[in-house]
Parts: structure tokens; sequence; C-alpha cells
């Protein structure tokens, strides 16, 4: 894995416009990964994909993430600051089964982890229930109940709860939360930390800033973009000092 160019920043910037979040993660890891087929990286269990954008994201733009999170309840903005280490729960080249085996109560059978391919297939689903749902019928590969074979929806709740828990827990990148406390009004909640739109969100405002640097660099130099994108961050800044 390589930190991306200014010119690869711009050309994801050029696709992501028309794709989905799934696919944008996707299009970031095939720039990193141009010896892997999209397919591949798409098998990539959720918390395997999110280790790659991660550690692509701290090689691209630094270690250091600063975000802000307003509250629910009084709408006070709070900014906070936390370092890439922090938040990396696993190794990207650490392998993991193809399926696992799940015992709880009488019931007991065999599942999958969740990848980019579901996160797609659900991407349409009306409400957040009916996604858990499609997700549990795809990645539950066979359910038993006192020795009778069952379907996804005849899993009790409690049951569900469970198995969702024992799969963050073999895959922990899926899901990043954090705890916070509003100082203002001193409610306490949790927000879910999604490096794809986190990282994308990057991505727009940094593609951004290379075309304000290409315009002003073009139009006082006559360089062309090319060669503008090629110098180190460093030396346009200098040249845009001068113009200044």
């Amino acid at each position: 894995m390589r930190p991306l160019s200014s010119e690869q920043i711009l050309r994801i910037w050029e696709i992501g416009q028309r794709q989905h979040p799934v696919d944008r993660a996707l299009t970031l890891l095939a720039f990193s990964y141009p010896d892997q087929s999209v397919a591949n990286l798409a098998s990539l269990t959720v918390g395997q994909r999110d280790a790659l954008l991660l550690a692509l994201r701290e090689m691209t733009l630094g270690k250091t993430v600063e975000c802000i999170a307003q509250c629910p309840q009084c709408g006070e903005d709070l900014e906070f600051m936390f370092e890439t280490a922090q938040i990396r729960l696993s190794d990207p080249s650490q392998s993991l089964e193809s399926d696992y085996a799940f015992t709880i109560a009488e019931f007991e059978g065999r599942f999958r982890l969740p990848n980019s391919f579901d996160l797609a297939a659900i991407a349409g689903d009306r409400t957040p229930e009916i996604a858990k749902s499609s997700l549990l019928r795809r990645c539950l590969l066979q359910a038993n109940h006192n020795g009778t074979e069952i379907s996804h929806q005849e899993l009790p709740p409690p049951i569900v709860s469970q198995l969702a828990t024992q799969m963050a827990e073999i895959d922990p990148q899926a899901e990043i939360l954090f705890d916070l406390s509003c100082p203002a009004c001193q409610h306490e909640w949790q927000i879910l930390f999604d490096i794809v739109s986190f990282f994308w969100a990057e991505i727009s405002a940094q593609a951004k800033r290379l075309l304000l640097e290409v315009h002003q660099l073009a139009r006082h130099y006559s360089w062309h973009e090319t060669d503008i994108l090629a110098m180190s961050a460093t030396r346009r800044n200098l040249y845009l000092e001068m113009i200044g």
C-alpha cells in the first residue's frame, strides 16, 4: 500500500461523484491495490476493508483525526481528536475463516461475516429493520433449534442480538463507536465512526483544494495540470506563496 498521490485523489473524487459509499470504499482500495480485482476487494469482510481504509488514510493524510459531532439534545458542536492507532482494532493482513459456528442456548448453526457484496445488496432496503433482516438472511448459512433446521426469520431477537455480538467480536474493525459527553448539557451518547464517509469527506475537501491550487498556478505560470499535480505539496505551497 502506498499513499494516494494528488493525481489519484482527483481521479478518485471524480469517479466517486457517481458512486454509492460502498463503491467509493472499493474505488479507494482499488487505487491502493491495483493488482487486486474489485471482486477480491469486495470479498473482504467489512472490518478488513475498513482496516485497510484506515491504514490508507493514515498514509495519505496522517495519523491525527479531527472530528465534529453535534449533540442530539442541545445542538452544541463537540470537537474531538484522536490518533488512528486508537481505533485500529485488527490487523488488515490477519486472515479470517470463511465461516464460523455458533451455539446460543438451544440454537446452533454457522454464519459468515458480512462483506461489501452484502452491503451493496441491502443498500436499497427501505428501513434499518429490513436491512438487518436481509443481512442476516445472507450471512446465516445454517441454523438449527433443538436439532431442527430453521430459517433466519425463526431466530428469536435475543439470539439474533447475541449472534451480531459474536460477529462484531470476530471482526471488530467493522463497527467503531465513540462515547461522547456534551459539555453544554451533559448529555451522553454514542456515535458510529464510519471511516468510509469520513475519509471520503476528506478526499473531497482535498480534491477541491488541489483544483484551486492548479487553477492559481496554471493561470499564473501557464503550467499544465499534470506537472502541477506531480509537484510535492511543499513545492506547490511555496509557489502559491510567491504569487500570493
